[in-house]
């Protein structure tokens, strides 16, 4: 199959692209049943069948899909065979989604890890992006920012690149004034005070927000 042939796939609700990293089946089991779709990343596509589920598709170069034709069977396989992006951008870039999780991407290997946040940091600005794994949800905001949280919940917000915030509410250690970047001030476990939580930067450069994995629904709900 041609790489341009029917794409991009287009999603009227949240998708989850998976890749080969560390993956909880039993959330690939609770995304599907809420409706969010799952979209294979390569070897992905294996993670996704591990945990008894067909993706709607699997994108990618194909070098660690375990068995293409099987695959070809069930479901619609697109091979890129490009190799300037990884497959995780591969995926990004053939799909169109109101918003698109990510799973497998961090956690085995650092250098798939930092190859996921500058996938993050490419496609932030136009797509809705959270990072998931076995801990922590990683929403890459672009512009301001606000959600609900508990007295005491931990609360990070980590540059990108150079980012500077005009103010902060219902933050233990406000942002108002900061300027954090990647090798100076970083926002690590900052926390809630209890209640809304309102988070204004001085522009549109875009900036992560790392909440537990079980606000992963929550933020879901805020991004519809």
């Amino acid at each position: 199959m041609a790489a341009t042939d029917g794409l991009p796939l287009v999603f009227e609700g949240p998708i989850a692209i998976v890749g080969g990293g560390n993956v909880d089946p039993s959330l690939l089991r609770a995304l599907a049943r809420t409706g969010v779709m799952l979209v294979g990343a390569d070897g992905g596509g294996d993670a996704i069948g591990e945990a008894g589920l067909v993706p709607a598709a699997i994108i990618g170069d194909l070098d660690s899909l375990s068995d293409r034709a099987a695959w070809e069977s069930r479901t619609r396989v697109i091979h890129i065979p490009e190799q300037i992006t990884t497959d995780f951008q591969k995926a990004i870039y053939s799909t169109k989604a109101p918003v698109t999780l990510a799973l497998g991407m961090t956690g085995k290997r650092l250098d798939h890890t930092l190859a996921a946040l500058s996938a993050v940091l490419q496609f932030a600005p136009e797509r809705k992006l959270m990072l998931v794994d076995e801990v922590d949800v990683a929403f890459a905001a672009v512009g301001p920012f606000g959600f609900e949280a508990a007295a005491g919940e931990r609360v990070s917000i980590h540059p990108l690149v150079r980012v500077g915030f005009v103010r902060s509410t219902g933050l233990f250690y406000p942002l108002d004034g900061l300027v954090l970047e990647p090798g100076g001030l970083i926002g690590t476990s900052n926390a809630a005070t209890g209640g809304r939580v309102e988070i204004e930067p001085g522009d549109d450069t875009p900036w992560l927000l790392i909440l537990g994995r079980e606000r992963l629904w929550d933020l879901l709900g805020e991004l519809g």
